[in-house]
């Protein structure tokens, strides 16, 4: 499917947005270098570095959550820390108005303090994670894989960069470059373009050279691999047994794709993996992973950000204070969501002054960051217009774009007896997960939806997740004690289909977004055609990777 198809009513004005957040202009407290006159990121950021002070350059290593949903309630965190960047987070986020006056705000707040503007950042990956309470939704990133296009990757992270240029926010901790080959991952799985390492490549390349190109910085995540655990690092530290070998094959390429393309920014994982650093550290405090493997053997030379520190993948082993030393001496660039941001400013103060970590260390990172916020026009960007950002959040032409991906990513993987398409007039019954939804583009494309199983030609159920929960195995295995056929629409994982044998018909959208309920309704009466492809490897059943029926 060609770009200008998934692009069509965009107008061209929205996808070349610039970065709109706040610039380095205004009155500033105190003697503050200005920016500096030449175009060369290398030379601005030695300007600048010249004339911090130790304090200011370990601030820029700080990336802290926003606190509330104003400007002011920030002021003393920009002051006390003089953070590289903020991350938002549903809480500080209400509507358009609101955010343009928060990024905004904070810009101006960085100005007055350092003069250098902040990364303001934002986990928008596109479905199960999106931060924003506006804006156009797409599916999940195994959606996009499902696609099989790059140009539908290109088109989401082209779209949500406009958007997020819009309101003032200029990084996206997006894409996801983990291989997911673990169905039982509780942490990665649809947010990961598939078990292919090509694919995935090929996607998270599509995506974050698209989100550079509109003007926010693309962050691949999550370095080394998170797509073979089966621990969340949000709750413990995932191990990962596998050789050396195995990694190199199926983890590392879309990393080193990334690297190759001069990615922005690389998210570290907090997951251990014995056969690159048998130290029991997880990835994001191992100097043998960042160092040795991603800067030396890789030759990357972009930022590196950890994960959030206040994940317990991180807390293992020492106080947050210490965890904050030992990423930077491990070769991370930027310490995100440190969960007090006075113990980890103290704790790499401290050892700074005491030679721990050395002043040229200090200052690669920082040079790191400088000439990533100059490259990428942070220094020059005028603030964010609400006036603009309502036009442009969430315009007719982005959600349609949605929509058009989400089309393309069904795949139809049972259809026996040609249940599907369903024939003209048939009476549905439309239950479990996204029965309000599917049932109501149902209805609108003319099918009649009954609540009773005796009085349907079909019975639909929606799983999400059905094969770790009975109780949607049970509704699936209730509908199918009746007479009615019974078709599957899982919008989670496509893995439900091994805990659910003798389906009539099975379609996966890999979302749960009203995209993608909209887009199985529409493949259900046969609007549209499927065309998505198995973009993971089904065990326990004959379906693999590239599979996928069409009517």
């Amino acid at each position: 499917m060609s770009l200008l198809r998934f692009l069509a009513p965009l107008g061209a004005g929205l996808l070349l947005l610039s970065t709109a957040c706040g610039g380095a202009g205004g009155d500033q407290a105190g003697p503050r270098t200005p920016r500096p006159e030449t175009s060369d990121p290398a030379e601005g950021a030695a300007v600048l570095l010249a004339d911090m002070s130790v304090e200011e350059k370990v601030g820029q290593l700080l990336v802290l959550t926003a606190a509330g949903t104003t400007a002011e309630e920030n002021t003393d965190l920009v002051s006390e820390y003089h953070p590289g960047g903020f991350i938002y987070f549903p809480e500080n986020l209400t509507g358009v108005e609101q955010i343009v006056s928060l990024s905004n705000g904070l810009q101006e707040h960085a100005a007055a303090d350092s003069g250098i503007p902040l990364f303001l950042g934002v986990d928008q990956e596109q479905g199960l994670v999106s931060r924003l309470p506006v804006g156009a939704r797409f599916p999940d990133a195994m959606a996009v894989g499902a696609t099989r296009d790059p140009e539908a990757a290109a088109t989401l992270a082209s779209t949500t960069a406009a958007e997020l240029a819009a309101l003032g926010i200029n990084l996206d901790y997006a894409p996801d470059a983990d291989v997911n080959v673990n169905p039982d991952n509780p942490v990665i799985g649809i947010r990961s373009f598939g078990s292919d390492p090509e694919l995935v490549g090929q996607m998270a390349g599509a995506e974050a050279a698209a989100f550079a190109e509109g003007g926010v910085v693309p962050v691949v995540k999550h370095f080394p691999g998170h797509g073979d655990t089966a621990v969340d690092s949000h709750t413990g530290l995932p191990t990962i047994t596998k050789s050396r070998e195995e990694w190199e094959r199926v983890d590392l390429p879309p990393f080193r794709a990334a690297v190759d393309a001069g990615v922005d920014m690389i998210m570290t994982a907090h997951v251990f993996m014995p056969e690159l650093d048998d130290s029991g550290e997880p990835s994001t405090l191992s100097e043998n992973v960042i160092t040795g493997i991603l800067r030396d053997e890789l030759g990357y030379d972009g930022v590196v950000t950890t994960d959030a520190l206040n994940m317990e993948g991180v807390r293992q082993t020492h106080d947050d204070g210490e965890i904050a030393v030992r990423a930077v001496l491990a070769g991370a660039d930027q310490l995100l969501m440190p969960p007090e941001p006075r113990t980890a400013f103290d704790a790499v103060l401290a050892a700074v002054r005491e030679g721990r970590i050395t002043e040229e260390r200090l200052d690669e990172s920082v040079r790191r960051v400088l000439e990533l916020k100059l490259r990428r026009g942070l220094f020059d960007a005028a603030p964010a217009d609400p006036d603009r950002a309502a036009d442009v959040v969430g315009a007719a032409g982005h959600v349609a774009a949605a929509q058009r991906v989400a089309d393309a990513s069904v795949t139809l993987l049972r259809n026996e007896g040609g249940v599907l398409p369903l024939r003209e007039g048939a009476a549905v019954r439309v239950t479990g997960s996204g029965a309000e939804e599917i049932g109501a583009a149902l209805r609108d494309l003319g099918y009649r939806t009954t609540d009773s199983a005796d009085a349907a030609d079909v019975v639909v159920v929606g799983t999400n997740g059905a094969r770790g929960d009975a109780e949607q195995r049970a509704l699936v295995t209730g509908a199918q004690a009746g007479d009615a056929p019974v078709v599957v629409v899982a919008q989670g994982t496509p893995y439900d289909i091994a805990a659910l044998p003798g389906l009539d018909g099975y379609l996966a959208t890999y979302s749960s977004v009203d995209a993608s309920r909209t887009a199985a309704a529409r493949v259900l009466a046969g609007e549209v055609n499927p065309s998505g492809q198995l973009p993971v490897d089904i065990p326990g059943t004959d379906l693999s990777f590239g599979d996928g029926l069409g009517y």
